[in-house]
Formats: C-alpha cells, sequence, structure tokens
C-alpha cells in the first residue's frame, strides 16, 4: 500500500483547488473580510492515520488514512468515510469544505468533516473490511464524538461499516454511543428514509426546477451518470415520483442507452446479477462520455467529481443538471452552462439529502424517539424546499448561476456564526 498521495497543487483537476477557488469568488462578491476569507479556505483540523491490519492470509498490510474537519462554527462537524484505491488528502478536503457548505446552506447546525482510507474494498472480505474499519475508529477515536465529529457511509462503505465503527467506538468508551455514527442499519439506531434520502433530496430539487422553468417533469427524460446508492434510486424515485423516463445509466465500466428507456428493476437486478449495468440486454452500451452529451431533459451526474469540465460543457444538451454527485462540475464548465441557459442545481443542495437525513437520525438518537419514514420524508421535504428557494431568490436578486448563490447563502451563515464567537 503507497503512502498517502497529495494531488498535483497547480493541477486544475485537484478538487481542493478547485473547492478553493469557488470559495475565492464568493469571498469576493461578499467583500468578506480577509481574515473570515483565508480561515475558510483550510481546514481547521486534520488527521492523517497509519493502519497496520491483518489480512485472511496471515500477513499484515499497512493501509493510510484521514480525517478532515473543516469548520465547526455553527456545530460539530459531519461527514462521510471513503474506501477507495484512489483516495487523495485533498480530495477529503474538498469534500470536507464543501459539506461546511451543505449544512449551512441546509440551515442545519453542523459542520463539515470527511474521511477517507486508500484501499479497493472489492478486493477485501468482510473480515478484513471490519478489521480495517475497527483499526480506522481505534486510531481516530479521541478526534470524533455526537458533540465533535460524526461519520456517516460515502463511497464503498456502507450501514455494516458503520456498524462496526459505532461498535469499536462504543467499546473505546465503555458505553453505547449510537450517536456517533449516522447511516446506521434501524437495529442499531438508524433513521427510516436514510437510504434512499440522498436521491429522494435532488428528486425534489429537480420537480422544484422544473416547476420554476415551466417544464413538466411527468414523461421527462433523464440520463444518469453513476449507479451506485444516488443513481439508482434517482431511477427509481425519479419514475415513482416524478414519472420520470431513464434512457441510460452507467457505472465504472461503462454504460447503456434505450431511447424508449428501461425499468429500474430490471437494470439493478442485471447489475445486481453480473457486476455491472453493462451488458444489459434491454438496451445498447454507450460511453460514460457520450451518457454526458445525451439530449435529455435531466441529467444526473452520480459518480465522481469533475465530469463536466470546460472541455466538454459546451456538448452539454440537458436542460437540468442535477449534482447527485459532489464538485462533478468545475467552476469553467459553470459559467459555460450559465451561458447556455441551463439549469445547474449544485451538489451543495442537490445531494443534501443525505446529511440531512443523518441530521434527523442525530436528532432521533439524542431523544430516544424515532420517526415513522413519511414523516422523515415530510421534513426531509420542506428542508429541501426551503433551501432550495433560498438560493434561486439569490441567484435571480444577484443575477447568477445557483452554485455561486448556493455559496453565498452558505458562506453567509458559516462566516456570521464565526464574527458572534469572535474568531475574526
Amino acid at each position: 500500500m503507497s503512502p498517502t498521495k497529495e494531488s498535483d497543487p497547480h493541477s486544475k483537476e485537484n478538487p481542493f483547488k478547485t473547492a478553493q477557488r469557488q470559495l475565492d469568488e464568493a469571498a469576493a462578491l461578499m467583500e468578506l473580510d480577509h481574515a473570515a476569507h483565508e480561515l475558510l479556505r483550510w481546514p481547521l483540523r486534520e488527521l492523517h492515520v497509519t493502519l497496520p491490519v491483518k489480512m485472511d492470509n496471515g500477513t499484515t498490510q499497512i493501509f493510510h488514512g484521514f480525517r478532515v474537519q473543516h469548520n465547526d462554527a455553527r456545530g460539530p462537524n459531519k461527514g462521510g468515510i471513503r474506501f477507495h484505491p484512489d483516495e487523495t488528502i485533498d480530495t477529503v478536503r474538498a469534500l470536507a469544505a464543501w459539506m461546511t457548505w451543505k449544512t449551512a446552506l441546509m440551515d442545519i447546525p453542523l459542520g463539515g468533516g470527511k474521511g477517507g482510507i486508500i484501499c479497493n474494498p472489492k478486493n477485501m472480505s468482510a473480515g478484513e473490511l471490519e478489521r480495517l474499519s475497527r483499526a480506522y475508529i481505534r486510531q481516530l477515536g479521541s478526534f470524533l464524538g455526537p458533540k465533535k465529529d460524526i461519520p456517516a457511509p460515502d463511497m464503498y462503505t456502507s450501514p455494516q461499516v458503520m456498524a462496526w465503527m459505532l461498535d469499536e467506538y462504543s467499546i473505546m468508551q465503555g458505553q453505547n454511543e449510537f450517536g456517533v455514527i449516522t447511516g446506521k442499519p434501524l437495529a442499531l439506531g438508524g433513521s427510516a428514509g436514510r437510504g434512499d434520502a440522498t436521491a429522494r433530496g435532488g428528486i425534489i430539487c429537480v420537480r422544484e426546477a422544473a416547476a420554476a422553468l415551466g417544464l413538466n417533469s411527468k414523461g421527462s427524460i433523464a440520463a444518469i451518470q453513476g449507479y451506485g446508492n444516488a443513481g439508482s434510486f434517482a431511477h427509481k424515485l425519479g419514475a415513482e415520483l416524478l414519472g420520470m423516463k431513464v434512457v441510460a445509466v452507467s457505472d465504472s465500466k461503462g454504460g447503456i442507452y434505450n431511447p424508449n428507456g428501461f425499468a429500474y428493476e430490471h437494470a439493478v437486478a442485471h447489475k445486481k446479477q453480473t457486476g455491472s449495468v453493462t451488458g444489459f440486454p434491454e438496451a445498447e452500451d454507450i460511453s460514460n462520455d457520450a451518457l454526458l452529451e445525451l439530449d435529455v431533459d435531466v441529467l444526473f451526474p452520480s459518480a465522481l467529481e469533475e465530469v463536466i469540465t470546460e472541455r466538454n460543457a459546451q456538448k452539454i444538451k440537458a436542460k437540468i443538471i442535477a449534482e447527485l454527485a459532489n464538485g462533478a462540475t468545475t467552476p469553467e464548465a459553470d459559467a459555460i452552462l450559465y451561458s447556455n441557459g441551463i439549469t445547474l442545481i449544485p451538489d451543495l443542495l442537490c445531494n443534501a439529502g443525505g446529511v440531512t437525513v443523518s441530521y434527523f437520525e442525530m436528532v432521533q438518537n439524542a431523544s430516544g424517539y424515532y420517526w415513522a419514514e413519511e414523516e422523515v420524508h415530510r421534513r426531509l421535504e420542506k428542508k429541501m424546499k426551503t433551501a432550495f428557494y433560498s438560493m434561486q431568490q439569490t441567484a435571480q436578486t444577484r443575477n447568477m448561476h445557483n452554485r455561486m448563490a448556493a455559496y453565498i447563502v452558505a458562506v453567509g451563515r458559516v462566516t456570521e456564526a464565526m464574527k458572534l464567537r469572535g474568531w475574526y
């Protein structure tokens, strides 16, 4: 296992530099105090850990991981833990910063955190993943807590991984601490409605954006890049709630396309059986790049960062882009899409359903009283709509694209908290 990988600080593909540039643009428009701006450009804390893990074959493998706490002026840090072979500290820094803005935009009393381990979970057994998960929590124990930093699932982690982490932390504390982790199984204090929350929040945003544009979402045509949790649930809920027709989906191995659309149940069953959507008998194969450029009403980038850039933004034909992935669009592409009249629902809002229901899970853990799924859905809808119209009003008033409007709202709320606390 190689040491921590640092991104090239001069590379346009560095997600942390992208996050900083987005903040810089907002700070200039807001005429933000210099000290506040500089404070927000960097994480308040980050921890790098080295993890020895006994593998099934008897050898010990060394893994490297991180936890970044970007800003906790508004409340404890919150953010997922990713297991990925190409994880970098700069990606984790960027995601922690975006989580700060996301929680502020949603007006929930949390800050931004993120964690990651460089590993390939697809090549690891359940026992190896459990030992890795527990090793990570042993190293981070003093860094975490319901009033400090609350992790959750992210790329290639799951409710089961959260259960192992919760158990390890509880052992360290000598008592049950269900509130230290969200995205847990229901039997361990998880929240109803958490599984599809990210996609559900995105679908609510698409419905509101379509209404604002005067589009009929029923029968609208969609393409989904990335068919993991968020992307697959966007397919399911788009059809169920909006009457949407999905004509293309993709995963890391490639994509599929059928202009007549195809059913969620069939695509999911094929992926579960084969490990990929490719080779689906009801559709033809298509590349991830070609999927992004299809003539559709709604495009859901639901995979990795920076898939829409200045190189392909002019070729995007979708009327609405709903970013279920973090950092899917670069600042250069934002400007191109805006000038072309494409409505972009930025990640800060579009995929915030996940952290919002995680916050609901924290509230339920703290009170010991758990809500019915319908109550979770009702509260999520209210939060998403309030945030959407806050962003939209700012965009219209200031004549700017939605991402910058979301930043203006979020940065304003965080800087207000920092000033009240005497940080600058």
